[in-house]
């Protein structure tokens, strides 16, 4: 009776310690039916036919919804159209720029093609050096011009304010023109990112400017805006009209 007794206290000792089993979830899957989980149980799959299932709804689903790509050739087409209105009016804004400047501005066939700025990239180029530019950087250089005359334009229009304050007429011309070189700058911004191109950084390209500067130093600075604003806007042109031809409508 003894030795019964310990041996059924040393098989529920046993019993107690032994770990419970564990169940992987590699052994058995749930199955949702409805609105509740059935455990398969007895059924089990195994794990490579599992994985090859996985692998399978992973191949056959549909990819996530994404926005639509947008397509270059209608920003660069609204792109050419503002650079053409913009031509139309280069010519006249120069002229009127140098009307009210007085002499030697304001004289019959004046033009000084040696004056320039160094934080204004002037717009001339070999030709073929022009042509065989990729269209990354044919945008990168455009518009970083139209930043920097965004900035000049804003400063000359502060200079004839000064200059000439009862010339309504120029100091909108100047407006103008500043609004037109902003708009032109977001339409590249739009090309570029349809392109999947990077958009360079927004950057001070006037630097430090001499407050002091002269009457005809102003005069100056602001004839060579006002030139290369024109120059410029051809080269745009230019620019996109080669690059509507190469992403037609």
């Amino acid at each position: 009776m003894a030795a019964a007794r310990l041996g059924r206290r040393q098989s529920l000792s046993a019993s107690r310690s032994m770990p419970a089993p564990q169940t992987s979830g590699n052994q058995c899957l749930t199955k949702r039916v409805g609105s509740g989980d059935k455990d398969l149980g007895s059924e089990r799959i195994p794990a490579p036919l599992r994985d090859t299932r996985l692998c399978l709804l992973t191949l056959l689903s549909p990819p996530l919804s994404s926005a639509a790509p947008i397509s270059p050739a209608e920003p660069i087409s609204q792109a050419y159209s503002l650079a053409l209105y913009m031509q139309k009016n280069t010519s006249t804004l120069l002229q009127t720029y140098l009307r009210y400047q007085g002499s030697p501005f304001s004289d019959p066939g004046f033009s000084a093609p040696e004056l320039q700025l160094s934080s204004l990239p002037p717009a001339t180029a070999f030709f073929k050096t022009w042509h065989a530019l990729d269209d990354g950087e044919r945008l990168r250089l455009a518009q970083g011009a139209f930043l920097a005359l965004t900035q000049h334009l804003q400063l000359v229009g502060d200079d004839q304010s000064d200059l000439n304050p009862g010339s309504p007429i120029l100091l909108a011309q100047l407006r103008a023109a500043r609004l037109r070189a902003q708009g032109l700058l977001g339409n590249m911004a739009t090309i570029m990112t349809a392109l999947g191109l990077p958009i360079p950084p927004e950057e001070d390209t006037l630097g430090l400017v001499a407050f002091g500067a002269s009457a005809f130093e102003r005069k100056c600075r602001g004839y060579v805006v006002t030139r290369e604003y024109g120059h410029w806007t051809d080269r745009a042109v230019r620019d996109l009209a080669l690059l509507k031809a190469k992403y037609p409508a």
